[in-house]
């Protein structure tokens, strides 16, 4: 089982570990502060023992890092470095959506059906039908509002059994979390949005900077897409 740096401390940069399997140009390691893609995040890039990460992924229990240059071997300890540039951008684009999310739960009570994100832009999927009327910007005035409130943002761990019992911290339409996790991460803007979540986030909402609603399009019938690009304030 790898130890899940990241769901502590977003901010942490740089991290050593031991290498606790090898194989076909991937490496495991007893704990890692690169984000592995899933839940709608790509995978941080960076370096380990001075070969470049080029990509992560989760495999069970365990996460897994490709890398260029060779491989470590078992039992050596290694240095990790994250492209905090990458993942700074990644933090604020995921805090944004929640955010949006937040904004959209509180306003209309739709639950979202999907998303995606890359550094800086990101589109998320709900189950609207049709959309409001001037829905575009009035979601974009209304999240930068809250962006601009500079609400607080927290992590907690619950008991699974108590996190599923609040049916306000799965936003998502199918609830998408693992039975095999427990805890489960809530992630907090205070005042606004509590959700169930594994991704990363920046501490406020004022770090996030500002979002523009760059398109809003139908996906079928009550679903609805609005893609979003996170700008510096």
């Amino acid at each position: 089982m790898s130890r899940l740096l990241f769901l502590e401390d977003a901010y942490l940069r740089e991290f050593t570990a031991r290498v606790v399997s090898v194989g076909d140009g991937e490496v495991a390691l007893d704990q890692t502060a690169f984000y592995p893609t899933g839940g709608g995040q790509p995978h941080d890039t960076g370096t380990l023992g001075g070969r470049r990460v080029v990509s992560v992924r989760k495999e069970g229990p365990v996460v897994w890092h490709r890398l260029e240059g060779g491989e470590p071997a078992v039992g050596e300890e290694v240095a990790g470095s994250i492209d905090w540039e990458r993942r700074h951008r990644l933090m604020r684009t995921h805090t944004a959506l929640h955010v949006l999310c937040g904004v959209i739960w509180n306003e209309w009570g739709v639950p979202v059906t999907g998303g995606n994100m890359e550094p800086l832009s990101a589109r998320m999927d709900f189950e609207f039908d049709p959309l409001p009327p001037g829905f575009g910007a009035a979601v974009e005035e209304r999240v930068n509002a809250e962006l601009a409130a500079d609400r607080p943002i927290r992590v907690s761990f619950l008991p699974r059994e108590l996190a599923l019992a609040d049916t306000d911290l799965i936003r998502t339409k199918v609830n998408l979390i693992p039975p095999s996790v427990d805890p489960i991460r809530v992630v907090d803007i205070v005042g606004l949005d509590k959700q169930a979540d594994g991704g990363t986030h920046v501490a406020s909402t004022a770090e996030v900077g500002r979002v523009r609603v760059t398109k809003t399009e139908s996906k079928g019938k009550g679903n609805k897409r609005i893609r979003i690009e996170v700008q510096d304030r």
